[in-house]
C-alpha cells in the first residue's frame, strides 16, 4: 500500500522496520503529552470554576474521565491488535497487544483509585458494588489475566494465542461499563459528555478534560511505542539464542 507522497505503510508491518520509525515518533509524542497534561491540569484545577453542586472535589474528573476513557479504549485497541496477529498470524500484531496492556491495566487502577477519591465525598463511601465501578474492576482483572497468561506459557507464540483469545471475549466487558449507567439503576452519574447532547459542563471544563485526553493519548502512545520496542528486542534475542543452540 503505497499513497501519493509515495510512502509504503505496510512495510511497517516488520518489526525490523518498525522500530527505528517508533523510535523517532516516541520524543514527540513524549514532549507533546508532558505539555498538554500540564497544561490540562493548570486549566482543570486554576482556571475552570468551581461546581455549585460537587464544590472544588469534582476537578478530580480532569484525571478520573480521561483515565477512565483510556482504560477502555487502550483494552479495545489490544484487543484488535490481538485479533489482527490470530488472523494474520502477524507478530508486530502480537507485540503491540503485548505492550499495550500494562497501559491499559495502569489508567483502569487510575480510574478506580481516582473514582474512590471522587465517591468518598459524594457518597460517603469509597467504594460501592455499583455497575459501572464492578466493571471497571473486572477490567482490571481482565488485563492483568492477559499479561499474566503471557508470562505463564514459556512458547511465546501459544503464549501470544491463548491472550488474544482471552483479549477477545474479555471485550465483551467493555460495552458494559459504558452502558452500564444506562441498563441498571447505579450510583454513578451519566456520562459529563457525550456525541448526541451538549455538553452538560462549562466550556472551560469540556476543554480541560479534552486536552487531557489528548496529552493521555500521546502518553499512551510514547510508553506503548517504548514497550512494543523492547519487546521486539527481547523476542529477537531469543530467537537468536534458539538458532545458536
Amino acid at each position: 500500500m503505497e499513497t501519493k507522497t509515495g510512502i509504503n505503510w505496510l512495510k511497517y508491518a516488520s518489526p525490523k522496520t518498525f522500530y527505528p520509525f517508533a523510535g523517532k515518533l516516541i520524543p514527540w509524542c513524549a514532549a507533546g503529552a508532558a505539555v498538554l497534561i500540564a497544561y490540562g491540569l493548570y486549566l482543570g484545577l486554576l482556571v475552570a470554576p468551581t461546581d455549585f453542586q460537587q464544590g472544588e472535589g469534582y476537578r478530580i474528573i480532569f484525571v478520573h474521565v480521561p483515565a477512565a476513557w483510556f482504560s477502555m479504549f487502550l483494552y479495545l485497541l489490544m484487543a484488535m491488535y490481538a485479533g489482527l496477529g490470530l488472523v494474520l498470524n502477524a507478530r508486530l500484531s502480537y507485540m503491540m497487544a503485548t505492550a499495550i496492556a500494562p497501559t491499559g491495566a495502569m489508567f483502569t487502577v487510575v480510574a478506580l483509585v481516582t473514582g474512590s477519591l471522587w465517591g468518598k465525598p459524594m457518597w460517603g463511601a469509597w467504594w460501592v458494588w455499583d455497575a459501572r465501578l464492578t466493571s471497571e474492576l473486572i477490567l482490571l482483572f481482565l488485563y492483568i489475566g492477559y499479561f499474566s497468561l503471557q508470562a505463564a506459557i514459556d512458547d511465546k507464540s501459544r503464549a501470544d494465542k491463548a491472550s488474544a483469545v482471552l483479549a477477545l471475549v474479555g471485550a465483551i466487558n467493555v460495552p458494559i461499563i459504558y452502558f452500564s449507567v444506562k441498563w441498571w439503576n447505579t450510583l454513578h452519574q451519566g456520562a459529563s459528555v457525550s456525541l448526541t447532547k451538549a455538553p452538560a459542563m462549562a466550556a472551560i471544563m469540556l476543554q480541560g478534560m479534552l486536552i487531557m485526553a489528548i496529552g493521555f493519548w500521546l502518553y499512551s502512545i510514547a510508553v506503548i511505542l517504548i514497550r512494543v520496542r523492547c519487546e521486539i528486542l527481547e523476542r529477537d534475542s531469543k530467537a537468536a539464542m534458539i538458532r545458536q543452540d
